[in-house]
């Protein structure tokens, strides 16, 4: 059994389940796998967003901080804004060609989906 500082534990103050998992402040954030590991689906969007549209990247599992690092790298290369939340990266305007060309450089396993 994990003896942690009791004081550290979150979201969970007791459990009677002898074999629970508490979690803790501290632990380590999931680390992101290799590029070619990933699976990421590139969409064009306009639910939402007054008619304008949007290159909506999904798909990504990693930290948080890669997830905005690759979305930096995106809305630079593409020469625009965007946003990175929920796993999602939004691109502003409609770049899924270079996007899907950008992705395929820098390693991923990327391919066009929906609309």
């Amino acid at each position: 059994m994990d003896h942690k500082n009791k004081k550290d534990r979150i979201n969970v103050v007791y459990s009677t389940n002898k074999d629970y998992g508490f979690e803790y402040d501290g632990d380590q954030e999931e680390e992101t796998p290799e590029p070619g590991a990933q699976d990421l689906r590139i969409f064009i969007d306009r639910k939402s967003r007054k008619g304008k549209a949007v290159t909506l990247i999904t798909g990504f599992v990693g930290t948080e901080n890669d997830l905005k690092a690759l979305g930096k790298m995106l809305k630079t290369k593409c020469g625009v804004g965007g946003a990175t939340k929920d796993g999602e990266i939004i691109i502003q305007g409609e770049h899924r060609d270079k996007v899907l060309d950008l992705l395929t450089r820098a390693g991923y396993r990327a391919k066009k989906a929906g609309g």
